[in-house]
């Protein structure tokens, strides 16, 4: 093997000769390892290690990604409680497209962590253009939704008159242009699968780096920018990913530490995206289980004004910021779960799960101790409006009561999509969610007059129970012996 050899093996004795006590990496120089990205073998190099290295650009991929969402919905606030209602209604379609969006990465992501664990650096590339190329063709029925029926789809979901006046040009900008949310999910995914996650976190920073400085100048206009209002959020978000989406695509040819697409792999091949969507498609369910159910306690939520849309959205949005190092964590669990089933090392798999489990429970206790005591607070830091705080804060309140247990149910349902098992997660969303979390909801918002309330209780019944079916479904072990 030659010295500018790049291949797995190599990189990965480098990293376990490292490990050894006698020359441990400090701390300092870890953390710039993860940041920069190193050429691991994350199947052989010491559990701790190997988790650090994927966490951390994972988990700051993440918060950027959550500081952008934020954001946005900070300077939409200055608006009005109908802004912030027109994006949470509009998000309620485009919670669709995160549907595919990230049952594709799921798939993506188990796929080429399984190629890569088992040192097939060729076919992972194979499989990363073939991804592209099906989230290409998922792209085109939601813009020509978005185009060309916004108006009829803000009225589906009960907007009221500004929001059809003023939002249908946010609608037409955030479903119009989905190819470039697509492409963002799935390239990051294959850089993810592949191990190279600090550049999944480099292409998050300027894409949302980005979107945050144009955010404020296209909604209120500055110099010779005419104020666009909502609209112009919508604008700053379509610029930014698609400039992420540019630099996905040049560092995807260019070449990562582990991956990197050929000129020679720019065909189609039908076998590889057959299984490519059939292991999405129980990612796919298990989004779109999660996000209808949502879109159905929206709706309700919109039957009682839009000051309940506001809050609410603001509180998701907060829950979002808060649980994307979590996520982060749980990604980096996926990715390790996937190769180390490729290594065929199904115990070093269980045992990266458990151990991350661990670290999210911390972080998450320590947010629900934030929410319980300063839930009010939080959400004024996003709209003035005293009706909105009210509903938010109680959202975030109730939240607080059992919030560490979305730190398990992230990464168990990790555990399964990682290993390619995507399936299983999807029929316990069925259950949970239309089976018990709308029933609920309606029966404690509308029938027992509960309002909003009844909502947050009924998400809080049955979130808990699904984190907690869940963790102990991935205890049980099925979950290894799957094939992708």
């Amino acid at each position: 093997m030659n010295e500018q050899d790049t291949s797995v093996p190599q990189s990965g004795a480098a990293e376990a000769a490292m490990a050894a006590p006698s020359a441990r990496p400090s701390l300092w120089s870890e953390l710039r390892d993860a940041v920069r990205g190193t050429g691991a073998d994350y199947t052989k190099i010491p559990l701790r290690r190997a988790v650090f290295l994927l966490a951390v650009p994972m988990v700051l991929e993440l918060v950027l990604e959550s500081t952008f969402a934020v954001a946005d919905i900070f300077f939409v606030g200055k608006l009005g409680p109908s802004a912030v209602a027109t994006v949470g209604l509009t998000e309620s379609y485009l919670f669709l497209l995160y549907s595919v969006a990230m049952g594709l990465s799921m798939a993506v992501t188990a796929v080429v962590a399984r190629r890569i664990g088992e040192h097939k650096p060729d076919e992972a590339a194979v499989t990363a253009v073939q991804a592209i190329l099906v989230a290409l063709l998922a792209s085109v029925p939601f813009a020509i939704a978005g185009i060309v029926y916004a108006r009829e789809l803000l009225q589906l979901m009960g907007a009221d008159a500004w929001t059809l006046e003023h939002g249908v040009g946010y609608m037409q900008w955030m479903l119009g242009g989905n190819a470039v949310i697509l492409l963002l999910f799935v390239i990051n995914a294959i850089y993810r699968g592949a191990g190279d996650a600090a550049i999944a976190m480099r292409v998050l920073w300027v894409a949302n780096g980005l979107n945050i400085v144009l955010d404020p100048i296209l909604i209120f206009g500055l110099g010779p920018i005419p104020a666009m209002g909502v609209e112009g959020a919508a604008i700053a978000t379509n610029i930014g990913r698609g400039a992420g989406v540019l630099m996905q695509l040049w560092v995807l040819f260019r070449g990562g530490r582990h991956i990197r697409v050929a000129a020679s792999q720019l065909v189609l091949r039908g076998a590889t995206m057959l299984n490519i969507v059939r292991t999405s498609l129980g990612g796919i369910g298990q989004m779109i289980v999660a996000t209808t159910s949502w879109i159905f306690l929206l709706r309700i939520l919109a039957s009682l004004g839009s000051e309940a849309v506001a809050g609410a959205t603001i509180a998701i949005r907060i829950m979002m910021f808060t649980l994307m190092p979590a996520w982060g964590m749980s990604n980096a669990a996926a990715t390790l779960v996937g190769q180390n089933l490729g290594a065929d090392e199904p115990g070093r798999a269980e045992a990266s799960v458990w151990r991350i489990g661990w670290y999210n429970m911390a972080f998450t206790l320590a947010v629900s101790v934030m929410f319980f005591f300063f839930h009010d607070r939080i959400v004024a830091l996003f709209t003035d409006e005293p009706a909105v705080i009210a509903i938010g804060g109680e959202w975030l309140r109730i939240l607080s009561y059992s919030y560490f247990v979305y730190g398990w149910w992230m990464v168990s349902v990790q555990a399964f999509n990682g290993a390619g098992d995507t399936a299983t997660p999807t029929w316990i969303n069925v259950v949970f969610f239309w089976l018990i979390q709308i029933p609920l909801s309606y029966l404690l918002a509308i029938a027992l007059d509960w309002q909003h309330s009844g909502v947050f209780w009924a998400v809080f019944v049955s979130e808990t129970a699904v984190g907690l079916f869940t963790l102990w479904l991935f205890s049980r072990g099925r979950w290894k012996a799957a094939k992708v």
